[in-house]
């Protein structure tokens, strides 16, 4: 079966299904700097999302779709 290419919209559609779920986040910040949390999805906007985490306080950032679409943020709802 072929596989769909992902697209912005088809990101952002599944960001905004997980909005207020805990997550667990992958980021890929470069030269070997890897950050692993759980963060809970706050908000969708238009061309970023935010999330907070869950383990430090007062710790919120924000990502764009196409950071996922380049592999440099992973998110799975384990």
């Amino acid at each position: 079966m072929k596989k769909m290419p992902n697209t912005v919209d088809s990101v952002k559609q599944k960001i905004l299904e997980l909005k207020g779920k805990e997550v667990h986040l992958h980021i890929n910040r470069g030269r070997r700097k890897v950050a692993t949390f759980r963060a809970t999805i706050e908000d969708v906007y238009y061309s970023v999302f935010t999330v907070k985490s869950c383990e430090v306080e007062n710790f919120i950032s924000t990502f764009s779709y196409n950071d996922i679409l380049c592999g440099e943020v992973k998110i799975s709802n384990e």
